[in-house]
């Protein structure tokens, strides 16, 4: 039976890739979960990040979905391996889980013709090494700087976007990534809430430096994927649905839906774990 393809996030900010997979693939039907009861997952450890991660995808399982994307950087980095390796071979070899570190890291050194890049993130994302890991398979000649900015989310989520506090903690994570590498010329938004914030990071980001940001090279690379793997892309069900649900408060999550999803949505709660 085909299925839609399942979206997570820890919160709102899947939206933003959600977005954008759907400028590219409308035909397709899909299921966005947010976590948002649990929110946020970038202070949280590995093990804590695994367990709500694996009850999520276990949940769009339930919902017969064949295809799982992680648009989540902190679970993509503390979760899907061991999901990927561990889990999916005991409960069924025709699922799929990916995340959006690995097509970001295939990528990104295409952008950087200094071959010096910047990743900013969360705490989590950050502290894992992810990117240095995966960006180091492809790009081997790249030099990764990495810079945590734990306020931007929180910053997002307030819609608290045109403040004196959001330009103070912008330009503060700016200047110090920067202040790591000076031969920076590429910065990779390693968080689905960061484009909300691309005005504000453009503005006290230098001239000649590119500020690139997830969703359409996640998109692309789902396109890609199901061109080459027919046996999931048939399993995929193609009407233009989108549902969309919450372990938090549904008229909450729909107040800022649209603010990651550029349209209104309706959404509906759920329960994990």
């Amino acid at each position: 039976m085909k299925a839609p393809i399942g979206i997570f996030d820890s919160g709102y900010g899947g939206l933003t890739i959600l977005k954008e997979i759907v400028n590219v693939l409308p035909e397709y039907d899909y299921i966005y979960l947010g976590d948002n009861a649990r929110a946020p997952y970038g202070t949280k450890d590995f093990e804590t990040v695994y367990e709500y991660t694996f009850q999520a995808v276990n949940w769009f399982f339930d919902k017969g979905c064949s295809l799982v994307i992680l648009a989540c950087n902190t679970a993509s980095a503390k979760a899907l391996r061991s999901i990927q390796q561990n889990d999916l071979p005991k409960i069924d070899v025709n699922k799929r889980v990916l995340g959006v570190i690995r097509p970001t890291s295939e990528i990104i050194g295409e952008y950087s013709k200094s071959k010096h890049v910047g990743v900013l993130g969360t705490t989590g994302t950050i502290n894992s090494n992810s990117y240095l890991i995966e960006i180091a398979k492809f790009f081997p000649n790249i030099k990764v700087s990495q810079e945590a900015c734990p306020e931007w989310v929180s910053l997002v989520e307030s819609n608290n976007l045109q403040s004196a506090e959001t330009d103070h903690f912008v330009q503060l994570h700016i200047n110090q990534i920067l202040g790591k590498d000076s031969q920076i010329d590429t910065l990779l938004l390693a968080c689905t809430h960061y484009p909300l914030l691309m005005d504000k990071i453009k503005q006290y980001t230098p001239e000649g430096i590119a500020v690139i940001s997830q969703g359409k090279i996640v998109a692309e690379s789902l396109k890609n994927y199901l061109s080459r793997h027919d046996n999931i892309e048939s399993a995929c069900s193609k009407t233009g649905n989108r549902q969309f649900y919450t372990t938090g408060n549904s008229a909450d999550f729909n107040d800022h839906a649209s603010l990651f999803f550029g349209s209104s949505v309706t959404c509906e709660p759920t329960i994990l774990g």
